[in-house]
């Protein structure tokens, strides 16, 4: 058999087309170099039936051009006999606690997503549960979850040393609702006598973007830089510092003049902010703690996320505490055991929200004074994840995915021809 030939539309240049476009399809030729053909092209010709009729599949995110036109583009790609494949990552509506929402809202882009789910040809996503939710809609879907490789260097496990034990949390700037979660734990670690053993590790720190003002007589819209206390991230620092209280004097007034530099005594201070990195090397920001931290909000959009915290912490052998909820269950094995004890086999520690007020403290106590089982959870996760979520396990099942795919394209030309 031939090469199959694949063409990838990416839908950005950011996080979504890293993780579920360009990386995996990079990988998928370098991993089978004799099977398949990947071409990357963020304006493909959609309109060309001679630049289409070069390819046997092609893999777009939640949309291939405009909306409004994928269904005829669908109607030609199957004339032309080219296997197609919509991928998406998160739910289509957001919900009102997402940053984005009143955009998607006034747009109807989760209308216009939904609806191409109801007529891609065939769909893949992240995770099982995403699957369920997406399969009432359209069931030939697949699961092919996010994947790293671990020979990338931010993927290395090369933590920094430090008498403290840190607690991270990595992630983007639509969590707010998720972190409000956490509101009042340093205050009671400070109240235990606690702060000196640990440090709070934040990171992804940004101020870059722009807030849009509305003129309430005319209507019209001005755009200007974010102020720094307007942004996201310091509502996300005030959570981690318990608005600051927990900071000796002078480092608090560091980091509220917002420098981008980092403190000089910042290794003995019980929080230290991170500033963002670029995608290729965000990741390395886990070689910064020693626990990670998952708290996460119940509802759609959340349940259907990808477990991709999970996978992370686990290729740099980190002990991961977690919300009993959604993508973690998938692969998080709770080591806490009812009446309180610790099933060593498990390999991270799961909070259902019933008991975030209380769970969420008595588990990190509970890492804090041993320090051991931190470690013995990283391995235990470390465990879980590899061989599972490597890119070359994935790209063979991408691999196995998309010659059945193309295969089955051809068998209805021939019968069609018939």
């Amino acid at each position: 058999m031939s090469k199959i030939k694949v063409l990838v539309v990416p839908s950005d240049r950011t996080g979504v087309s890293y993780y579920r476009s360009t990386i995996p399809h990079i990988k998928l030729e370098e991993y089978f170099p004799k099977d398949f053909h990947v071409d990357i092209d963020y304006e493909p010709q959609l309109n060309n039936d001679s630049y289409l009729k070069q390819y046997d599949l092609i893999h777009y995110h939640r949309t291939l051009g405009d909306y409004d036109n994928l269904p005829k583009l669908l109607d030609r790609c199957d004339e032309l006999g080219i296997a197609t494949v919509m991928d998406i990552d998160d739910h289509w509506s957001p919900g009102p606690d997402h940053p984005a929402w009143q955009i998607i809202k006034q747009n109807e882009l989760d209308k216009k997503i939904h609806n191409n789910i109801k007529i891609s040809r065939n769909i893949i996503t992240t995770t099982p549960v995403f699957a369920n939710e997406i399969s009432k809609t359209n069931e030939n879907v697949f699961v092919l979850p996010n994947a790293i490789n671990p020979k990338e260097k931010q993927y290395q496990n090369n933590s920094e040393k430090s008498d403290r034990i840190r607690i991270g949390w990595l992630g983007g700037s639509s969590h707010i609702k998720d972190l409000e979660i956490l509101k009042g734990l340093m205050s009671k670690l400070k109240s235990d006598g606690l702060l000196d053993k640990i440090q709070f590790v934040l990171c992804g720190f940004d101020l870059r973007g722009t807030m849009t003002m509305i003129d309430q007589k005319t209507g019209e819209q001005k755009q200007r830089p974010i102020k720094p206390k307007e942004s996201v991230w310091y509502q996300y620092e005030k959570i981690f510092t318990d608005d600051y209280n927990i900071l000796s004097e002078d480092y608090k007034k560091f980091l509220l003049s917002f420098e981008n530099e980092e403190y000089d005594n910042v290794s003995n201070e019980p929080y230290r902010r991170v500033w963002t990195k670029p995608i290729t090397s965000y990741a390395s920001n886990y070689n910064l703690f020693d626990i990670s931290l998952a708290p996460l909000k119940e509802s759609t959009f959340n349940k259907v996320k990808s477990q991709l915290k999970v996978i992370e912490a686990g290729f740099h052998k980190k002990a991961i505490i977690a919300q009993d909820f959604g993508p973690y269950q998938i692969d998080v094995k709770n080591a806490y055991e009812k009446g309180g004890n610790i099933n060593e086999e498990g390999n991270g520690l799961l909070i259902p929200t019933s008991k975030n007020h209380k769970f969420w403290y008595s588990h990190l106590k509970k890492l804090i004074l041993n320090p051991k089982l931190i470690t013995k959870l990283g391995e235990n996760l470390y465990n879980t994840v590899n061989g599972k979520y490597d890119m070359k396990s994935v790209c063979k099942d991408r691999k196995e995915l998309y010659s059945k795919l193309v295969s089955e394209k051809k068998v209805k030309e021939v019968d069609l021809v018939k």
